[in-house]
């Protein structure tokens, strides 16, 4: 009876040790021509906070649009990216930072939006000195204003 004991507790041990990838969370982020917040081409929500190792879906809930990375905006050792107009898109973010991305035919317009990977955001300084058409700018610095704190 022990035996089974031991096997029935090794089985469990390795169910949790398997199962622990499966804790990574997928957010969805939909590209509109009207944002939630009432403002025109937006991604919503705008901001997102995750863990490494989670994934984001982007979602052409309007068409027109993609989602892509901006230049110098996004961690050090983290991969561009650059969704294709009207596709669904999912990104893995295993890098902790801000990363801020857009939409390339609304960017002018202000379509962007930011996701926090962890509670670090050791590139927060980088990233405000980037410079941006203005009222992509403007939109950027309501997204900052919603890090967490550190």
């Amino acid at each position: 009876m022990k035996l089974g004991n031991h096997l029935i507790a090794a089985a469990m041990v390795a169910l949790v040790a398997s199962a622990t990838p499966a804790l990574a969370a997928n957010f969805e982020v939909l590209m509109l021509n009207k944002g939630t917040d009432g403002k025109t081409m937006g991604f919503s929500p705008a901001f997102l906070k995750v863990e490494p190792g989670d994934t984001v879906t982007f979602i052409p809930a309007d068409p027109g649009h993609n989602a892509e990375s901006i230049l110098d905006m996004i961690p050090d050792a983290a991969a561009t990216w650059k969704g294709k107009l009207d596709e669904e898109f999912t990104i893995t973010l295993t890098e902790p930072g801000l990363y801020a991305y857009k939409c390339q035919p609304h960017f002018g317009m202000g379509m962007v939006g930011l996701i926090q990977v962890g509670d670090e955001k050791p590139n927060l300084n980088d990233l405000m000195a980037v410079r941006l058409p203005p009222k992509a700018q403007a939109r950027m610095v309501e997204l900052f204003a919603k890090t967490s704190p550190r």
